[in-house]
């Protein structure tokens, strides 16, 4: 095939799978404002599309680690980063089907990984100190200090307003929330959308070999647009199982697990680690909610979300060789 329309095959696809990341993990940024009521459904779903599209435009050191820190570009083709898109848009369309909050970066990462693999034959030209410190590690480390940080926040929250009547510290945090939601919209965007940026700057790179490894301004605007559209969309199974399936939510517990959230996605973002945004705002959420009682907590709804965590990388890693294996016999 030639190589140019591989090229805008894959850019299709890295677009289309963008724009999924954004109805798939819309209800990162908009699920505990919509509910707990301080803002409309589509009112929310528009706002945080919005404020996904600027937190795109931010920066680019999370697509650095997708597109070259991790394998590396000189052993792969096109075919390797075809195959990769093909198995994280299926991963993404299955888990979005059961209503399951995974994340959308280890399954792109999974899929990565697993093209690579079988592309090349071997782990040699998948870096793996970086897969160590920049996914594994955060992997781990990211939840647990949701976890950690959002309990901390809520109960020095709950000590401030021990003191007011539920419905003046409704509409306080209430106002409050609106800020903490778009917060955390703009961090998701930030973290998120880079990833298929550095995916489609790889793809240039190893189209038009000799080139620098850069994310021109129309990949960045591209992905940008796709991400926000699929905010818009919506994506209101997930935004069920995030809002309300794990825990009844107040304002106040929306504002502190969003706050706690963006903190820490805004945090990783500046060091290029892709981390999920997804596992970030959950754990937020059940550290959040555990300050009501470990009774408060749906845990068989937290138990189903724990082990779709642990199954993406490897699931993806696995169907994207298998994809790899097949195509390899085609081209």
């Amino acid at each position: 095939m030639d190589p140019v329309i591989l090229l805008v095959i894959v850019v299709a696809l890295t677009l289309v799978f963008d724009f999924i990341n954004g109805f798939h993990d819309a209800a990162n940024a908009i699920a505990t404002v919509v509910s707990t009521r301080v803002m409309r459904p589509t009112t929310a779903v528009i706002y945080g599309a919005s404020l996904n599209f600027v937190g795109a435009l931010l920066g680019t050191e999370v697509a650095a680690t997708i597109g070259k820190d991790l394998v590396d570009p000189q052993a792969i083709t096109m075919v390797t980063v075809f195959c990769t898109m093909i198995a994280a848009i299926c991963w993404n369309l299955l888990t979005w089907w059961k209503g399951l909050p995974t994340s959308s970066s280890h399954a792109l990462i999974g899929s990565l990984l697993g093209a690579t693999f079988f592309s090349s034959g071997g782990l040699e030209n998948i870096h793996l100190d970086k897969v160590w410190d920049k996914v594994v590690s955060p992997m781990v480390t990211s939840p647990v200090l949701g976890v950690v940080i959002g309990f901390s926040l809520m109960t020095m929250l709950t000590w401030l307003v021990w003191r007011t009547k539920l419905p003046k510290t409704n509409r306080r945090f209430g106002r409050l929330q609106i800020l903490s939601a778009g917060f955390m919209a703009v961090s998701h965007g930030h973290n998120d959308a880079q990833k298929s940026m550095g995916i489609i700057a790889l793809a240039l790179m190893l189209t038009y070999p000799g080139e620098q490894f850069d994310v021109p301004l129309w990949v960045i605007l591209s992905c940008a647009i796709a991400m926000g559209l699929g905010t818009m969309s919506g994506g209101w199974r997930i935004i069920r199982t995030l809002g309300s399936k794990m825990i009844k939510l107040q304002p106040i517990h929306g504002f502190a697990a969003e706050t706690t959230a963006s903190l820490i996605i805004t945090g990783a973002s500046q060091f290029g680690i892709p981390v999920s945004t997804t596992q970030v705002i959950s754990s937020s959420i059940l550290g959040v909610g555990a300050t009501r009682g470990f009774s408060a907590v749906r845990w068989g709804i937290v138990g189903n979300i724990v082990w779709a965590w642990i199954l993406t990388l490897p699931l993806t890693f696995g169907f994207a060789g298998l994809l790899m294996t097949l195509m390899k016999t085609v081209f």
